[in-house]
């Protein structure tokens, strides 16, 4: 690997690294709060409510956001690679 390359994975590994480490710290948190939400939910669709729906719906849409984040920066690095293979190939005599 080139030094510069070395560096750059150092430095993603880094952010993942800690990335991870907050999830897992704030963990007991992001639990907590699912009994809560699902007895609003449960006791607002017996009593005729559309709440449930909703939350559904907030659900699905934060469970898309990273995949969308995800594929848009995949696309952005692909078509900046590809310019610069275009941009480094050796130019053909016609």
């Amino acid at each position: 690997m080139l030094p510069i390359m070395q560096s750059r994975f150092k430095k993603l590994a880094t952010v993942l690294l800690m990335l991870v480490i907050l999830v897992f710290i704030f963990q007991p948190d992001l639990y907590g709060q699912c009994p809560m939400c699902k007895m609003s939910a449960e006791s607002n669709l017996k009593n005729g409510g559309t709440e449930g729906r909703a939350l559904n719906a907030g659900i699905l849409y934060m469970l898309a956001m990273p995949y969308l984040l995800v594929g848009i920066l995949g696309y952005v690095w692909w078509k900046k690679r590809k310019k610069e293979e275009i941009d480094n190939s050796p130019q053909r005599p016609l």
